[in-house]
């Protein structure tokens, strides 16, 4: 159940509204309400899973009470190694076996194993929770409140990804408190901008990205222009998908009168690879940092112990991104960069405003090519003919007037615009014209949302 599809918006949606609203002053009531509307939700993907995640949630939280009985550290170890051994075994395990294959000079035949929806973001949570637990900053919860804060549909699928203190507290909230209009209209209002993302700007320029690298899998020729074409539509898709994700994450989460945490600050504006990541998928991060990056040492045991740290977390950040070696390589290569940048700024060197900017994003779209192509054959092909030329094959894409605004336009937004939360949760006063804005974009997306060219997230398969 996508959330840009007439089922939802027509009849979950205002089902879960109701029904929360409706039991407003029971409490308990309300939350298993919302913890049945989620694993509808979830379980409408492929019914086969729910036990999996109502199975992780039950086996977390059984652990986290018996560590409060019995406060012993290898609780929480076990905890955390069950978890990492869940997301290995579904994730994992044919990156793992294929490797060996590699290695050995024998050959693996896939075990095709079904990738569960949500399991990293889920996994990771949970992860973040037990580790809170051993340090003596996260008390014990209800099962149903610990199970509504990994459930929670809005944000289940791709995020953010949140913490126990930001959210549980949030759930004793009376929903008809003070402020229920104006939580109601900036969540619809944070919600549509987020639709609008997705379903007028994402999709249509995945249109421009995706038949050029599924050419270059097929091994047809390229030429320079659709290579550098290619690679900017996707590094534009990428963002408004996932934030447009993330906006429409946090637009549903207020409606039901919950605060999510932003997970992107304008990052095509950063003006280094360490201002990148403080501004991108932004609780991904800080969950690196403060659960990798710091307990491998950080920056207290001297520059090449920062460094190595540096690196090895983002290696781990890009294999959570997807059981390939493009996706470590891309995560490696990122974190050879940010050892640099961090070099750089120790030796007390400085590059101007825009050579920074310019730097930084042509480094994160050429990375993208990386991060987006099935092999590093595909990464190969693409960026020889991006540098060195390309074929003179039929064009792959030929963009035409509309095409061109469009890459325009999703440059401008994304590059000079406000943020969402700036216009919508912190500046938007209620107007007329902003009203029919958002209706407007609503009707549609409704249209053109819920045809066959209806495109999942990318950020699903991860």
């Amino acid at each position: 159940m996508l959330f840009h599809s007439q089922l939802f918006l027509l009849a979950f949606l205002p089902v879960a509204l109701i029904g929360y609203y409706g039991l407003a002053s029971r409490r308990s009531a309300r939350i298993w309400w919302l913890i049945v509307a989620s694993f509808a939700f979830y379980g409408y993907w492929d019914f086969r899973l729910i036990p999996l995640l109502a199975g992780s949630i039950v086996v977390n939280w059984t652990l986290a009470h018996t560590h409060a009985r019995f406060p012993l550290r290898h609780l929480v170890t076990i905890g955390v190694a069950l978890n990492l051994a869940l997301l290995g075994l579904f994730k994992y395990a044919d990156l793992a076996a294929d490797s060996a294959a590699w290695l050995g000079g024998w050959e693996h035949r896939q075990w095709s194993i079904i990738l569960p929806l949500a399991i990293s973001f889920f996994t990771f949570q949970q992860i973040s929770y037990l580790v809170d637990l051993g340090r003596g900053k996260a008390p014990t919860y209800r099962f149903h409140e610990f199970a509504l804060y990994i459930c929670f549909f809005p944000q289940l699928i791709a995020g953010p990804i949140v913490r126990h203190n930001e959210t549980i507290f949030q759930f004793s909230q009376a929903p008809k408190r003070d402020g229920l209009d104006d939580r109601l209209s900036r969540g619809l209002t944070m919600f549509v901008v987020g639709l609008g993302k997705k379903v007028l700007l994402a999709d249509q320029l995945g249109k421009l990205a995706d038949p050029v690298f599924a050419e270059a899998a097929a091994g047809g020729a390229l030429s320079t222009a659709e290579g550098w074409i290619a690679t900017w539509a996707y590094t534009f898709q990428l963002y408004f998908d996932f934030s447009g994700y993330s906006d429409m994450a946090i637009g549903l989460a207020l409606m039901f009168g919950f605060t999510l945490p932003i997970n992107f600050d304008a990052p095509y504006r950063a003006t280094s690879i360490q201002d990148f990541w403080r501004r991108w998928h932004m609780t991904l991060t800080r969950f690196l940092r403060d659960y990798l990056y710091i307990p491998l040492g950080g920056n207290r045991f001297g520059p090449a112990r920062q460094i190595a740290a540096m690196v090895a977390t983002m290696l781990l950040g890009g294999l959570w991104h997807g059981a390939a070696w493009t996706f470590v390589i891309w995560g490696g290569l990122h974190g050879l960069a940010l050892a640099v940048n961090h070099a750089w700024r120790g030796a007390g060197l400085r590059l101007p405003w825009g050579a920074g900017w310019a730097l930084t994003i042509l480094f994160f779209a050429l990375s993208l090519v990386l991060f987006r192509s099935e092999s590093l054959g595909v990464t190969i092909e693409i960026l020889t003919v991006m540098f060195a030329g390309g074929g003179n094959g039929d064009p792959t894409v030929t963009p035409g007037l509309r095409e061109m605004v469009l890459l325009a336009c999703a440059a401008a937004i994304a590059m000079l615009g406000p943020t969402s939360q700036k216009v919508v949760l912190d500046g938007l006063k209620p107007r007329f014209v902003f009203a029919a804005a958002t209706a407007v974009t609503l009707v549609a997306v409704m249209v053109f949302g819920g045809g066959p060219d209806t495109k999942e997230f990318i950020y699903f398969q991860f």
